[in-house]
């Protein structure tokens, strides 16, 4: 199935074609002359054109079908949003590619295009590299997945390395984003957190409300990732974990969790670097633009699609890995992505984006959609006025019967009392007579 990347040795070999001996010829009659049989012209063999060794190395263009979906697409049309460090000037490979850009971090330039950080300079370029690389000729240096289709460079920083915080940082870039006709939008970074701040909320609903398909990277165990963090947990994202060469999870370059849609090749992978060098690198954030150059091809060859459908074709058209009883899979999503199925496989459409929705999650944890106040439905009913009140009475001391006392409760005790005694005297006086006649007798 999928193979390793192994490096290519090519072998001129010149082989020389003998020549053929004259044929021996009967003794003739002496009108006759002979004529000797003419020799063989060599064919010289086909010498074949060295590969290039960047384009060989870059295994996953074959083996994840990129080259065949090519031949139906190769991006042409669709736009691809890098929000990253930024994708740098300079490098052939991006001659022609990046047709606008912005910095959200406080401290790059306006176009988006001088990388920022001190340690992630790179970052961005190695992500554009894989999403739409141009290469430097004609079967020649780093292509991307979707070499035709434009970019949008987004620097941000991490860390202490922009003036303003990060999560004020990705709201605004996909926001512009969007606004600047972002079909796709790559993100290859982790929270190393589940939940997400508030801000983000809007972001990237505004996004999905605005048809376009966010890929984003479930991070690496190196770098202390044990499970999908935000913005992978993100409801409606597609999730990419990564694999090795022979398409197994990752033990380094990848993590795992129930958010994750596909996987894409996360180890020898290559970019270009902010100063033009192809390098070897590795990681979801790798993977990632991967899958955001197989969601371009689709958007290229079905624009009648809907951002839930693109998404649907990448998951639905994933090759299963041995061993996968059923998906999706917490290392896997629903499977290794397979582009030229993506793009020419025979996927139903859905209604909504089977990877789930943002809106519907704000609306139960945030309790953001609160339902319209409640229309009366009959006229309002006027309350008779309250009667004054009784005016207040002479002052008195509240040691003192008053009248409702005596009427309520001394009068009827008066009674009672009264009438208890006339039972007692009553019985004392029959106990008296009693006893007096028994005395008598």
């Amino acid at each position: 199935m999928r193979r390793p990347v192994t490096a290519f040795l090519v072998a001129l070999l010149g082989a020389a074609v003998p020549v053929a001996p004259a044929a021996a010829v009967s003794p003739a009659p002496a009108a006759v002359e002979a004529t000797p049989t003419p020799t063989p012209t060599a064919t010289p063999t086909a010498t074949p054109e060295p590969e290039d060794p960047v384009r060989a190395a870059e295994y996953w263009l074959e083996e994840y079908g990129v080259e065949e979906a090519w031949e139906t697409t190769r991006g042409d049309g669709v736009t691809i949003a890098v929000i990253d460090t930024g994708i740098a000037k300079g490098p052939q490979e991006f001659e022609g590619a990046v047709v606008d850009g912005t910095d959200v971090s406080g401290v790059g330039a306006a176009d988006g295009r001088t990388p920022v950080g001190a340690t992630d300079q790179n970052h961005g370029s190695y992500v554009a590299s894989l999403a739409a690389g141009r290469g430097t000729g004609e079967d020649e240096g780093m292509i991307g997945v979707a070499p035709e289709a434009d970019l949008l460079s987004v620097s941000l920083g991490f860390g202490a390395s922009a003036a303003v915080p990060f999560d004020e940082q990705v709201a605004e870039a996909m926001i512009w984003a969007v606004d600047n006709g972002a079909d796709v939008v790559n993100l290859s970074f982790t929270t190393n957190t589940l939940d997400w701040d508030e801000s983000w909320d809007e972001a990237f609903l505004y996004a999905f409300e605005h048809d376009v398909v966010v890929v984003v990277a479930a991070g690496n165990r190196a770098s202390g990732t044990t499970v999908v963090g935000a913005p992978a947990t993100i409801p409606g994202v597609l999730a990419v974990a990564g694999v090795d060469t022979a398409g197994v999870a990752s033990v380094g370059a990848s993590t795992q969790g129930i958010t994750i849609g596909v996987a894409a090749p996360s180890e020898q992978l290559l970019g270009v670097s902010a100063t033009g060098e192809v390098v070897e690198w590795s990681g979801t954030s790798g993977a990632a633009p991967i899958v955001a150059g197989v969601a371009a091809l689709v958007r290229a060859a079905h624009p009648e699609l809907d951002a839930a459908n693109v998404v649907n074709r990448i998951i639905r058209t994933a090759e299963r890995p041995d061993g996968v009883q059923s998906v999706p899979d917490p290392q896997y999503g629903y499977g290794l992505v397979d582009a030229a199925a993506a793009v020419d496989g025979t996927v139903a459409t859905v209604a909504q984006n089977p990877l789930g929705s943002l809106e519907e999650w704000i609306a139960l944890h945030r309790r953001a959609q609160a339902g319209p106040e409640p229309v009366p439905t009959a006229e309002a009913v006027e309350i008779p006025a309250i009667p004054p009140a009784d005016a207040p009475g002479e002052a008195s001391s509240p040691l003192l019967p008053s009248a409702d006392s005596m009427r309520e409760v001394t009068l009827p005790l008066f009674a009672l009392s009264a009438a208890g005694i006339l039972v007692v005297l009553g019985v004392v006086s029959a106990v008296r007579r009693v006893r007096s006649t028994r005395a008598q007798r």
